[in-house]
């Protein structure tokens, strides 16, 4: 399961300010957020499935991925992390991918998935739940928006809080005229550890399951190993194109930072 919160487009500064929290088991093979072989992308790996979660391009196009949470996930569908791949590896905008998505979301399970191109202003939310209906497309607004592990901006306790605090966070920067801080969002907002009530769980999975999972930061012991948090990634896209990538991962139960930055070449040019 993770979490992501970002303000899309409606910053004077920032085409995007994101941030997410991964969650997975911890012992899963995984590669911190670098530059894929290519030279284009940059991203982590999740090097179980050879897909990511979040990734970016240096032609200006972005993409990250939630999990839908389900009481039954086949084992034998595609790998949902190659989707973000796909996109930032196709000349497609972001329409005409999630389009091309229509005739095989039932060949994965339950996906969330952002699409955005940051030249043209696009951004599309793709979706292949709920299950056995047609695939929902839709663009974007510029503002706020949280994606759990439901559709996006559904009123989860846990992202109606993020929601929030980010907003809070964003107004006292402007209001202050400050940068803003990464560093201190993430220690404010993303380690939250509070759990919602019971009476508020969507009651998918179990309920002691859905407990542990309704934190912002999750941690969690289970028969498999320890799942939960085990890496939070800040991405900012300037206007004037500069992006930064901050991550915080956990490597050897040791947290390690990790920063790349670079530029959209099309926009650096403006």
């Amino acid at each position: 399961m993770c979490i992501v919160v970002f303000i899309w487009q409606a910053d004077s500064r920032y085409s995007l300010v994101l941030l997410l929290n991964r969650d997975e088991y911890h012992n899963r093979p995984t590669k911190e957020v670098h530059w894929w072989e290519d030279g284009e992308i940059v991203g982590g790996k999740d090097e179980g499935g050879g897909g990511t979660w979040l990734a970016s391009s240096t032609n200006g196009k972005l993409a990250f991925l939630t999990n839908v949470l389900e009481l039954h996930t086949p084992p034998h569908a595609k790998t949902r992390g190659d989707l973000p791949l796909r996109f930032l590896q196709s000349n497609k905008s972001p329409m005409e991918f999630a389009k091309e998505l229509v005739n095989e979301g039932n060949e994965y399970n339950g996906f969330n998935l952002i699409l955005a191109d940051i030249e043209t202003k696009k951004m599309v939310y793709v979706t292949n739940r709920p299950k056995g209906e047609p695939i929902t497309i839709q663009e974007v607004q510029p503002g706020i928006h949280v994606l759990s592990n439901a559709k996006l901006d559904s009123p989860w306790p846990k992202a109606q809080r993020l929601k929030l605090s980010f907003k809070k966070m964003l107004d006292v920067y402007e209001a202050n005229d400050e940068k803003i801080c990464v560093k201190e969002m993430i220690e404010k907002l993303m380690r939250d550890t509070i759990k919602a009530d019971k009476s508020k769980l969507p009651r998918i999975c179990s309920t002691d399951w859905e407990l542990e999972l309704s934190s912002i930061f999750v941690e969690v012991d289970t028969p498999l190993g320890c799942y939960g948090t085990r890496s939070t990634t800040a991405l900012t896209i300037e206007v004037g194109g500069k992006v930064s990538f901050y991550e915080l991962y956990l490597e050897n139960n040791m947290w390690k930072e990790q920063i790349v930055n670079y530029w959209i070449e099309k926009l650096q040019m403006q």
